[in-house]
């Protein structure tokens, strides 16, 4: 139990934590936020060594320049139109603590300084939410060093002011990471309420089911409409597994995800059930699924991971449908459209493969989906 209390302390939650953004649109909001509290971070110790009255050395004041521009670079990271990386977040990270370090402790007066190292409450906020423990307890060396300092200054003229200011700045800084802590398990909870894979932010094979049953339910009646479920299997993905290991995997596993919500429709439903596999569904009003089909091939093939996906796909009208156990129907159709994909993948992969209204032996059950027999049973 220890151990695995351990392990949670010490993971690492950027890649779950972005899908779980993505898929509720709040990447780009999120983004210019975090550019937002960089730059004003940046600006603020450049302000204080250009407009204060406080003297300051031309060191200082070419510490505050570095500082600025850095903290700029480090906003347009954020701003650019792709999600930035673990790694440029955890570089982001590593430098904005030291500089609100030195940006704190080159300020004339000591109680400046300590005002504004209450910014490392931000960064540590940032860390508690993204990553892991070990990036946090770096950033607490440096922040608690930092602090200490500027106590000790402040403590040669006002020794109150310093303790209780000392204390007052670990108390908020211990606040925010205490709360965004708390923030991260109540979405952990809710993403394990809703029965979401955690990695991806999509849903699991039991909620897809459930999923489409509404779905087909819901748009069963009427119009000549057809049930799309398509079985996708990224080729070659243990090789890129074994090859690049497992933050490579995962973070294949997570572009793909994000690329395969952003191409579908909003009411379609979408699973990631094994680690190279997700299930789409839909309900299309034609019986060619081709078009689409072709841009879910495309939007694997040009992830960052440039893995490309085997796909089988089944189209079946809705009508027939109708009066039949919704999740007997699925399954049927799932296992028809898995055997398709195995097909397209001994076909060399990076293919489709599309039955198109199968014969289903659920349609030879009665109107309530049982036999004589059965309800005798």
């Amino acid at each position: 139990m220890r151990t695995e209390r351990r392990k949670e302390r010490n993971r690492d939650h950027y890649y779950w934590l972005t899908a779980f953004l993505a898929a509720r649109g709040a990447q780009t909001r999120t983004c210019r936020a975090v550019a937002a509290f960089i730059a004003f971070c940046g600006v603020i110790p450049f302000a204080l060594a250009f407009g204060s009255d406080t003297a300051h050395g031309p060191w200082d004041r070419w510490v505050a320049v570095v500082g600025g521009v850095a903290a700029f670079v480090m906003a347009a990271v954020w701003l650019r139109g792709r999600w930035p990386s673990r790694i440029a977040s955890e570089l982001c990270v590593v430098v904005g603590s030291v500089y609100t370090a030195i940006a704190t402790l080159i300020q004339g007066d000591p109680v400046v300084g300590l005002l504004g190292s209450t910014a490392f409450a931000i960064v540590g906020g940032f860390i508690a939410l993204f990553h892991s423990m070990r990036l946090l307890m770096f950033m607490w060396v440096v922040g608690g060093a930092t602090i200490l300092v500027l106590a000790v200054r402040i403590a040669q003229t006002y020794p109150a002011l310093a303790v209780c200011g000392a204390l007052l700045v670990a108390l908020v800084n211990a606040f925010v990471v205490f709360a965004c802590r708390t923030l991260l398990r109540s979405i952990n909870n809710e993403l394990m309420f809703e029965d979401v894979e955690p990695l991806t932010s999509l849903l699991t094979r039991d909620a897809f089911a459930e999923k489409v049953a509404t779905l087909m339910s819901s748009r069963g009646r009427g119009g000549d409409r057809y049930l799309m479920v398509a079985v996708v299997n990224l080729d070659s993905f243990s090789l890129l597994q074994d090859m690049a290991g497992v933050t490579a995997a995962n973070r294949a596993r997570v572009a793909v995800g994000q690329g395969l919500r952003e191409t579908v429709r909003r009411v379609a439903v979408l699973a990631h059930v094994e680690d190279a596999e997700f299930y789409i569904a839909d309900v299309l009003t034609s019986d060619d699924p081709s078009p689409f089909v072709e841009r879910v091939r495309a939007t694997v093939a040009s992830s960052p991971s440039r893995l490309t996906a085997s796909i089988g796909v089944v189209s079946t009208p809705l009508s027939p449908l109708a009066g039949q156990p919704p999740y007997d129907v699925l399954n049927e159709v799932l296992d028809i459209a898995t055997a398709a994909m195995r097909e397209a993948r001994l076909s060399g992969g990076n293919k489709v493969h599309q039955v198109l209204s199968p014969p289903l032996t659920v349609l030879d059950r009665p109107a309530g989906g049982y036999w004589a027999d059965e309800e005798s049973a």
